[in-house]
């Protein structure tokens, strides 16, 4: 009986039947409905980090709480500004930016890290997906502690609008999740996009008004300045975090950033479902 040798082993499954869009709808909705699965590993996951410390989980807010004081104090002062207002403003974008850059880098890695499960794990890959996202979403909980203790010490005009801070959450919670679909899968089989990922992300974080305040620069007395802040409209990270620090602060709504990341949520979405319909079954022979 002739034996097939592991080196002749396809490199992805040569028949298309797994290609089909039901199937890549079907992955999504078998494993939302394993949400007690995911949740739970999610959960793990942060204890795991913090296993035998005294104070565990809440390392993540003083962690948070501690970066946002050391910038706002700096920051302030480099740009003029009073403490009691740039203060929260850094720190509701640090918050946000923390939830969007983590699910953009652990995204990444997200296949490659759970290689173990997906080879012996019968489950549907979007369950990795889901539970890299639930993780970043306890994250976000736990730093919101440091807004609500800032909101009590410089307390803000908050109107009912503060509630639109719910779905514009849940709006860039949707987008992380096709960012983690699309680039997990990328580096799945190119494993040099990783670096590259983190490095763009390290680029943007200064390229975002986090520790600079865009309505700030585009009050400029200078001319030619207010021009420039307004190329920070080209940065598509912007807008995500427009939508929920604005309702968080108190500030006008503008709607123009919904609108834009309207359009991301459909045309990510749109990519990602094509990325899971095509190579969904090729990740288990790509990790």
């Amino acid at each position: 009986m002739q034996s097939t040798s592991t080196v002749d082993r396809p490199e992805a499954p040569p028949a298309t039947s797994s290609q089909t869009w039901r199937k890549a709808f079907k992955d999504i909705s078998d494993a939302y409905s394993q949400r007690q699965l995911w949740a739970h590993l999610g959960w793990q996951d942060i204890k795991q980090r913090y296993r035998r410390s005294v104070i565990g989980p809440l390392w993540i807010t003083i962690s948070m709480a501690v970066t946002v004081t050391a910038l706002g104090l700096l920051y302030s002062q480099l740009f003029g500004m009073k403490l009691e207002d740039h203060l929260p403003y850094l720190a509701v974008g640090f918050i946000i930016w923390g939830f969007i850059s983590n699910c953009v880098n652990e995204g990444s890695e997200v296949f490659i890290s759970n290689e173990g499960l997906i080879k012996q794990l019968p489950a549907p890959v979007s369950i990795h997906v889901l539970r890299l996202l639930w993780r970043q979403v306890l994250f976000f909980v736990h730093n919101l502690a440091v807004y609500f203790v800032l909101l009590m010490l410089f307390p803000k005009p908050l109107s009912f609008t503060a509630l639109l801070a719910i779905p514009a959450f849940a709006l860039i919670a949707i987008n992380g999740a096709w960012v983690i679909i699309v680039v997990g899968t990328i580096s799945t089989r190119f494993r040099d996009i990783p670096p590259v990922t983190q490095s763009v992300v390290q680029l943007m974080f200064f390229m975002t008004p986090i520790v600079w305040n865009y309505d700030q620069f585009r009050a400029h007395e200078n001319p030619a300045i207010a021009e420039r802040a307004r190329l920070a409209e080209l940065n598509p990270f912007m807008h995500f975090l427009e939508i929920v620090r604005q309702p968080m602060l108190g500030s006008p709504i503008v709607w123009h950033h919904w609108l834009i990341v309207g359009v991301f949520t459909v045309v990510g979405w749109a990519v990602a479902l094509v990325v899971l319909r095509n190579y969904r079954a090729r990740i288990s022979y790509w990790v």
